[in-house]
């Protein structure tokens, strides 16, 4: 079974920064695009930032120009770099990826979340 672990959350102040990481693992073929979501506490889950396979990135309005996400391939790992952190991007962070099985089937995966808390 594939699996996503995401690790890297954790507090810090408002204006400071955090990387996430995303390691993908299990009997994988390829992997096409890769993201980022978050979920407050009592609110919907939301789109942070998408990668595709080639690296074209895209990310919500609330983050552009503060955070970046990129991958490696060959480490089956997706990255958000966190910049100029503000308390209202406090939330569980999951990490998302269409996976290519070595079955040749696409599948959507999802990791348990990392904690993300900005204080003021």
């Amino acid at each position: 079974q594939v699996q996503l672990v995401e690790s890297g959350g954790g507090l810090v102040q408002a204006g400071g920064s955090l990387r996430l990481s995303c390691a993908a693992s299990g009997i994988i073929f390829s992997i096409n695009d890769m993201g980022w979501y978050r979920q407050a506490p009592g609110k919907q889950r939301e789109l942070v930032a998408t990668i595709t396979n080639a690296g074209s990135t895209n990310y919500a309005d609330s983050v552009k120009g503060r955070f970046t996400i990129s991958r490696d391939n060959a480490k089956n790992t997706v990255y958000l770099q966190m910049n100029s952190l503000k308390p209202e991007d406090t939330a569980v962070y999951y990490c998302a990826a269409t996976v290519r099985t070595i079955a040749r089937t696409l599948m959507d995966y999802w990791g348990k979340g990392t904690l993300v808390t900005v204080s003021s």
